[in-house]
């Protein structure tokens, strides 16, 4: 089963105010999408792991509550398992071991979407003509975005198989597609 994209949304927006929040679960959708695509898989399961993956974080921030706590709530929704498993995987304190794509494609997504939008904010097109060397050039400098854990977006890219900058293109490209809906177009 297919979860459906509009209740997945509604339920982000009931979970999460911050808007910084649900943009980043929308990057992470896009990223996932543009994924499920190259890779021939279900576009729209793999969207729905992105959009959902922090939703239960304002309420629950620590883990392994988040995102445990969040996928009560998905299995009561009817939520499919593997579905669950991804969202669960994405955090260690879980223990969860990411075992499918799409589990990895989330690990691979989540903290390089965060990184990718921050840096689109520092420059000043934004978006617009970036590379994989503008953020591997930011992700040497700890000071910036410094809660973004470098470690996992490097861990993330092997985990997923993908050689780091090609992971970080395509990312780039995925957002740069969308970037006006997830407002990092050049401001």
């Amino acid at each position: 089963m297919t979860p459906d994209r509009q209740a997945s949304f509604e339920l982000m927006c009931d979970y999460t105010a911050s808007d910084s929040l649900r943009r980043h679960m929308l990057a992470v959708e896009t990223a996932m999408q543009a994924y499920a695509k190259k890779l021939g898989e279900d576009e729209a399961k793999w969207a729905v792991v992105g959009l959902l993956h922090d939703f239960d974080y304002e309420k629950w921030p620590e883990p392994p509550d988040h995102p445990l706590q969040g996928c009560k709530i998905l299995k009561e929704k009817g939520y499919p398992d593997d579905v669950i498993h991804a969202i669960q995987s994405h955090v260690e304190q879980t223990g969860v071991p990411r075992v499918s794509l799409m589990d990895k494609a989330l690990f691979a997504c989540d903290e390089l979407c965060g990184f990718t939008i921050a840096v689109a904010y520092v420059r000043p097109t934004g978006m617009e003509g970036m590379q994989a060397k503008s953020v591997r050039k930011k992700m040497k400098q700890k000071s910036f975005a410094a809660s973004v854990s470098r470690e996992d977006i490097v861990q993330g890219a092997e985990d997923f198989g993908v050689e780091l900058n090609e992971h970080i293109d395509f990312v780039i490209q995925a957002l740069q597609a969308d970037a006006t809906a997830l407002k990092i177009e050049d401001s």
